[in-house]
């Protein structure tokens, strides 16, 4: 069965970018979002990575 990347529409924070990752990665969704808090803070590019999922990821189907 293939896994397809999607933001959740249910536990999300922002966008449900992060609990869409987690999800898909079968990892927490904390975990995730404390990794991408560390990544804004460091380099900036947590958030432009965000920003491009945001973007391109779909929304899961209800």
């Amino acid at each position: 069965m293939k896994k397809t990347l999607y933001r959740v529409r249910e536990g999300k924070v922002l966008a449900g970018v992060c609990g869409g990752l987690a999800k898909h990665f079968d990892v927490s969704p904390k975990s995730v979002r404390l990794l991408f808090a560390l990544m804004c803070a460091a380099f900036s590019s947590g958030l432009i990575l965000y920003i491009v999922l945001m973007a391109f990821m779909k929304k899961e189907p209800e």
